[in-house]
């Protein structure tokens, strides 16, 4: 065991990094490690996931907490808000403040996280940050000296969520620009909430990333049947202003490539996001897509630098001889895998600070399940669903072809079950390799989707006949029959790991309510999209408890 305790420098308060914080505390009391962070924002760290049903006005602003400051100081932490690290010194291993201070270090983490993406518009100012230093003025951090203009908007902190809900409270038009898994959410969330909805995208379907065609198409139905207007294969191009009183411009329409001119009172934009790798890059660390970091979050370029969370691009070091070509892959862009990072790195840091054998490196997580939380409509998804049916039958015919000539044959590697009732919005694929589920999407079918989650976790073969789920969701249903997916290992919070035998043992304890149990348990606390799920659980639990 080190005489002086191990310097830990975290920079960037999210919930990612609090998160670190949180699980450091008992090596910080215990005096094996000292921890310093540092955040852009002057408010404590918050979920930014649930910013768009604060917005709404379904969430409160106290659910949208991660941590306690307060907690933390009082075991002896250094939290450093609304103050920016402008800069890291390798060599003397210091990191300088935008407020002039200078932070010694043993290790530093970056939990820098990510910041939205701005499309190329005219009328709109797309700054690029690569070898851009951070800004001085902490609040600047993501528009430096290039703010959107007003009546445009990213949603990706409070002050974003004040103006959302100051145009949903008063029913404006909100239009949303790009048709990924956040920006469906708060369209539909709005359009519920009483504002005139508009989502503009490039291709035919929303949520393209995650969904097939058939799924996409129910999902864009059943936006419009909830009074979203679904404006597809409409490319964005520019905007137009008109002049508020103050003779500022402020946005007036979005101009598409076909040369349609959408008007709006707000533009929301919601384009994806990029790593905050600034600070990385200017200190010479590895960045591709993200700040590149090995299966032990540690910096290919530093060992005593580590990165986690939307900032981070996990990849195997390359070794002498390998291609020079940017190693494929992205920050996983999830909160759940971010507070798995946080606490496999916490278990690290604390290990090397007591003189301990350090943890098996991180297993990096399989593709994550998608949920999209939007009442009346229930989409599931994980993985590449981009595979059809057909494909197996052409894959048979080119099987046996060879076969003929080789006298071999040769099994397709893949395999697609799908069914579709489009009438009722219902439609599932299934795509599996020898009989285990790899990638599957569900639309309108909750009980067959938890069922499905639950065989792909435990990377178990689906039955033979594969009809058998689609049973779940029908009429005649017998909830005990779906007993397995109340098992007590089954995974009901996928962003915290949380089981359905977690969840019982805190109700068992007399959290009653989904929101005690995310309390006891952080279920739910993520993304949000288990909420339903852990309703479930409680009624089963009640149903069972004498």
């Amino acid at each position: 065991m080190s005489e002086s305790p191990l310097r830990v420098v975290v920079i960037g308060y999210g919930p990612v990094g609090a998160r670190l914080v949180d699980e450091l505390l008992p090596a910080v009391s215990a005096g094996l490690i000292a921890v310093t962070v540092v955040g852009a924002e002057a408010d404590a760290a918050y979920n930014r996931v649930l910013i768009a049903e604060l917005a709404v006005g379904r969430a409160e602003r106290e659910s949208l907490e991660v941590t306690d400051p307060g907690e933390a100081i009082a075991a002896g932490v250094s939290v450093r808000t609304g103050v920016a690290a402008v800069s890291i010194e390798r060599t003397r291993r210091t990191v300088t403040l935008s407020d002039g201070s200078t932070i010694g270090y043993d290790r530093v983490v970056l939990a820098t996280g990510a910041r939205a993406n701005v499309p190329t518009l005219a009328g709109v100012t797309r700054l690029r940050y690569d070898h851009r230093p951070p800004a001085a003025d902490a609040s600047r951090l993501d528009s430096a000296e290039a703010p959107l203009p007003r009546g445009i908007t990213a949603l990706r902190d409070l002050a974003d969520a004040d103006t959302v809900a100051r145009a949903v409270s008063l029913g404006q038009r909100i239009l949303v620009l790009g048709a990924g898994v956040l920006g469906m959410e708060l369209a539909l969330a709005a359009a519920e909430a009483g504002a005139e909805v508009g989502v503009v995208y490039h291709g035919e379907i929303p949520m393209a990333r995650q969904l097939d065609r058939g799924a996409g198409l129910l999902l864009a139905r059943g936006a419009r049947h909830s009074s979203v207007s679904m404006i597809s294969r409409s490319p964005a191009e520019s905007v137009v202003f008109r002049q508020d009183h103050d003779g500022v411009d402020r946005f007036d329409a979005l101009v598409c490539a076909d040369g349609k001119q959408i008007s709006a009172d707000l533009l929301v934009l919601s384009c994806g996001v990029g790593a905050r790798s600034e600070l990385a890059r200017l200190c010479g660390l590895d960045v591709a897509t993200g700040i590149l970091v090995d299966e032990r979050l540690t910096c290919w370029s530093d060992d005593r630098i580590h990165a986690i969370g939307d900032c981070a691009q996990i990849a195997a070091r390359p070794s002498i001889g390998d291609s020079q070509a940017p190693p494929r892959g992205a920050p996983s862009g999830l909160i759940g895998p971010g507070w798995r990072q946080a606490d496999w790195l916490a278990r690290s840091l604390t290990a090397s600070a007591s003189g301990l054998a350090k943890p098996e490196p991180l297993e990096v997580d399989r593709d994550a399940v998608v949920m999209l939380k939007a009442s009346g409509i229930d989409v599931v998804a994980v993985g590449d669903v981009s595979r059809d049916a057909l494909d197996d039958l052409a894959d048979d015919v080119h099987s046996g072809a060879e076969a003929h000539t080789s006298g071999c044959r040769h099994e397709p590697a893949r395999r697609v079950s799908s069914w579709m009732d489009a009438e009722h919005g219902r439609y599932v694929k299934m795509i599996t390799r020898a009989g285990v589920l790899e990638a599957l999407v569900c639309v309108g079918m909750p009980r067959a989707a938890a069922e499905l989650t639950l065989l792909f976790e435990r990377r178990s073969e689906l039955p033979t006949d594969r009809s058998v789920l689609l049973r779940h969701d029908g009429p005649d249903i017998d909830d005990a029959s779906t007993g397995d997916i109340f098992a007590e290992d089954a995974t009901v919070c996928w962003c915290n790991a949380v089981t359905v035998g977690a969840i019982a043992t805190a109700a068992e304890a007399g959290h009653a309510s989904v929101a005690c149990i995310g309390k006891a348990t952080r279920a739910g606390t993520g993304c949000g999209g288990c909420k339903e799920r852990i309703a479930h659980v409680l009624e089963h639990v009640a149903v069972l408890t004498p």
